[in-house]
């Protein structure tokens, strides 16, 4: 990105920013301060709107043009986004994080003072109005201004309104531009929160309690990832930063915490794309004496209560929700599918059929020679089946020798008691029926760190927690579902940097 589109987007330029420091001097002459203070009893503005039935229009008598009206007295605050002049009156739109409303305010209304300041206005400044709500003669909901208040001045000017911010990355790095400029951006980080929201009620209706692991681990553990490094100088010892949440979740089931969770970030030293983030949202949810199925049964919920709690869903007689140019129907029950039964369904080859499903890998650049049978189906499974599953859909029963940290079937040891859900072709949600043995565990353990170097960061065993396994850890279900990915199926975003309040990006240029 260039400083010139840095400057346009940004609305730079130094007469226009000489100009508003001129009126922020003007604002101080009178007495004002430009920076405003605590503003009580405002409402807000979408509360405002909802009271346009109390605007009474009187008959109209004769000689007049318009009805005379009466409307309730409201005191409003928001950010200037438009602003009309003609002649003594003022025309502004404001906005909060509610909605938006007109103000009109005359030169006779306000007063000399109201009007001296309201010539100090600029877009993007922040003012409150004390006034009475009705309609202009067009009909537009308005708020008749008796008094303007300022609240803080804006010094850099806003993007060309029939622009707006149209580069990405500046929409990414300057979000709070993006937040007041983007149509629909605000809104879709407001449904972030409600998902979320909804996501610990539902928890919480479930019993399930809420706690906060450490993000700093001695060993990166609970997934196959690349973690960050950082060294602490006191105990002089390297740390990472933590890339899962399961281990240490695990170890409160083992102290009797029956079902537990944890909702917070995570970190992973790998690439980034509009599906990955190097740092992201996760939700880790365990509870003892349940299963892969049990968790089959708290994901749905989970997500369909969510899209409840954004205002669609069954209250709203549909699950369908826009994705793009398509829609992703949210229906329950989600279907629920094999490992097998999708491969064969998507690749046309039988799932035990290793050198058909060897020569498939081949295909996709993966050498197989030397690498287990699963590994190089899963690799398949990867490349041509995931991307078809529209979803939402349950994959189950995955090959038992790429999940190390899952119960085997009991009457069939080479299946995994694991589930995967997937929706549009991106994996939500990964479920576990827990292993709790430990001595299965460890042996699985060392299976996975053979032939990593001593100096990979993962080639290190977390002993305490098979330590800790060896205490008993009762049967559980174990899930995890990444948030980012989640909301950007539930508010229609394309790229996991468009759900992520401030993605990580490269360092500005000087």
């Amino acid at each position: 990105m260039t400083k010139p589109e840095q400057n346009e987007a940004a609305g730079g330029g130094a007469h226009l920013e000489a100009s508003r420091r001129d009126k922020l001097r003007k604002i101080g002459e009178l007495g004002i301060d430009p920076w405003g203070g605590r503003f009580d009893d405002r409402s807000p503005i979408g509360e405002i709107r909802d009271r346009e039935d109390e605007i009474v229009v009187h008959p109209l008598k004769q000689g007049q043009r318009s009805p005379e009206q009466t409307g309730p007295k409201v005191r409003a605050a928001g950010r200037i986004v438009l602003q009309r002049k003609k002649g003594k009156l003022i025309f502004l739109d404001i906005h909060d994080w509610t909605g938006k409303v007109q103000i009109f305010a005359g030169k006779n209304q306000v007063g000399e003072e109201g009007w001296a300041l309201a010539q100090c206005f600029d877009l993007g400044d922040i003012i409150g109005v004390d006034g009475t709500l009705k309609r202009t003669n067009t009909g537009e909901l308005t708020i008749f201004a008796e008094q303007l208040h300022f609240l803080a001045k804006s010094i850099e000017t806003p993007p060309a309104k029939h622009k707006g911010l149209q580069d990405p990355e500046l929409r990414q790095r300057m979000r709070y531009l993006d937040l007041i400029h983007t149509e629909g951006v605000l809104q879709r980080f407001l449904r972030r929160t409600k998902i979320i929201h909804s996501i610990r009620n539902t928890l919480a209706g479930e019993q399930f309690v809420e706690v906060e692991g450490p993000t700093l681990h001695a060993i990166a553990g609970g997934a196959a990832a690349r973690p960050f490094t950082t060294h602490h100088n006191a105990l002089d010892i390297d740390l990472y930063l933590r890339i899962a949440l399961e281990l240490h979740l695990k170890r409160l089931l083992v102290g009797g915490i029956e079902r537990v969770y944890e909702l917070g970030r995570v970190y992973r030293n790998e690439g980034i794309s509009p599906r990955h983030n190097p740092e992201f949202t996760m939700l880790e949810v365990y509870q003892a004496y349940g299963n892969y199925e049990t968790m089959m049964d708290l994901t749905e919920k989970l997500i369909t209560e969510a899209i409840r709690a954004t205002g669609r869903g069954r209250d709203s007689q549909s699950w369908s929700l826009p994705w793009g140019e398509a829609a992703i129907d949210f229906t329950p029950p989600f279907t629920r599918k094999t490992y097998d039964e999708l491969f064969a369904e998507h690749t046309g080859v039988g799932p035990h059929d290793a050198p058909a499903i060897a020569a498939l890998a081949e295909r996709f650049d993966f050498n197989p020679a030397g690498k287990h049978p699963d590994v190089v189906k899963n690799k398949v499974f990867e490349e041509k089946v995931e991307d078809a599953l529209v979803g939402p859909v349950f994959v189950t029963d995955y090959p038992a020798s790429i999940c190390p940290l899952t119960k085997r079937k009991a009457d069939n040891p080479a299946i995994a008691e694991r589930f995967e859900l997937f929706i549009q072709g991106m994996e939500v949600a990964n479920a576990y029926t827990e292993l709790n043995d430990p001595d299965l565990q460890e042996e699985l353990f060392n299976k996975q760190l053979e032939g990593l170097p001593d100096e990979d960061s993962m080639a290190k065993m977390d002993r305490d927690f098979v330590r800790a396994l060896r205490h008993g850890m009762p049967p559980a279900g174990g899930l995890g579902i990444g948030i980012d990915r989640l909301v950007m199926l539930l508010t229609d975003s394309q790229t996991i940097r468009d759900v992520i309040l401030f993605p990580l990006l490269r360092p500005e240029a000087e």
